[in-house]
């Protein structure tokens, strides 16, 4: 088979990259596609996986707009060329659309409710659209709901194995408790009309955080001066080892709260955007604590933050329930290929 992945946004490089490691062992052929965002094309690199560059995306309605018309006739090329028997993406529409037009099966994942653009200008056109079972809308009969999450296709232990030397880069030890505290920018589509952690809340809690440990802080955009002396310095690729022995992970990223509940870490997320799988994460597994992005809500998740920094014996706990949550969820890179290979001729 040849397969077409489409990259939107760094966090689908690690979605696809077991994958694709996987479906070439077998034979198959695979060709990214990617957008010039943020990381993705240092990652791609990182991993040695060759890509298209299909350029940078445009901000405002009008430049989105033609940014669609862009992707799509940039795709329609790529796929002329290489002959591609699918396409897999997560959830945007650029791929969608080119193989519906060229009559060929496309495959998407979503996790996010709340895309609902994303929805509008991708489901129809998808052959099917897989989600978590916790997925709390309904997408019609072309949906397929997976006992899983998206971060296990990389982040289960048959795809990572944490590094203890990131502890060095540091200058923390194993016993030390450090807290990863993410703040975002706000700038993805599916955020607009949001906002997130009001400043002096951000400083707040950093002050009231560092009393019981140490404090990092990663950030999509700049820091007050205050604040910049917290900011992480390590390589990109090391945050996973940071977070699966960070103490907590406090912030305003959806993935990265998940990303640290697969790693046995706690994480407290701030966002009015409601997510199915981090319901389910603090529901059913007790590893993610939500809270919306009114003030009170700020106030009362330093306050858990803190809570969870004093509990005894608390990294030993939340271990065995990250080791609950891996016996009850799927391998979702090995579901991934089980899935595409129902369309291998």
């Amino acid at each position: 088979m040849k397969i077409l992945i489409d990259i939107n946004h760094p966090a689908h490089v690690h979605y696809f990259r077991n994958f694709s490691k996987i479906m070439q062992e077998k034979g198959h052929k695979i060709l990214f596609v990617s957008r010039n965002k943020e990381m993705s094309h240092r990652l791609l690199n990182l991993y040695n996986i060759p890509f298209i560059d299909r350029g940078k995306g445009r901000d405002g309605k009008i430049g989105r707009l033609i940014y669609l018309a862009y992707a799509d006739l940039k795709l329609i090329q790529i796929s002329l060329k290489f002959k591609p028997d699918l396409f897999l993406n997560f959830l945007h529409p650029y791929p969608s659309q080119v193989a519906k037009l060229l009559g060929i099966p496309s495959l998407v994942f979503s996790d996010t409710e709340h895309a609902s653009l994303h929805h509008k200008l991708t489901v129809p056109f998808a052959t099917k659209v897989f989600t978590p079972s916790c997925y709390s809308i309904d997408l019609g009969e072309k949906q397929i709901r997976f006992n899983s999450f998206m971060e296990l296709s990389y982040l289960h232990p048959k795809y990572f194995t944490p590094n203890p030397e990131i502890l060095k880069l540091l200058n923390v030890n194993i016993l030390d408790k450090f807290v990863i505290v993410r703040f975002v920018s706000w700038n993805a589509v599916h955020d607009m009309g949001h906002s997130g952690i009001t400043l002096e809340n951000k400083k707040r809690a950093v002050l009231e955080l560092s009393k019981f440990a140490k404090v990092f802080i990663s950030s999509e955009g700049e820091l007050p001066e205050d604040l910049e002396k917290y900011r992480i310095r390590i390589p990109f690729d090391k945050i996973h080892d940071a977070l699966y022995y960070s103490s907590l992970l406090f912030g305003e990223s959806g993935t990265m709260a998940s990303e640290a509940a697969m790693l046995g870490t706690p994480s407290i997320f701030i966002n009015s955007n409601r997510l199915g799988y981090l319901d389910e994460q603090e529901h059913k597994y007790g590893l993610v604590s939500n809270f919306r992005a009114s003030k009170e809500d700020q106030e009362k998740a330093i306050n858990r933050a803190i809570e969870i920094l004093r509990e005894d014996r608390g990294k030993e706990r939340y271990n065995k329930l990250r080791e609950e949550l891996l016996i009850n969820c799927a391998d979702t890179t090995q579901f991934m290929v089980n899935e595409v290979l129902k369309y291998e001729q």
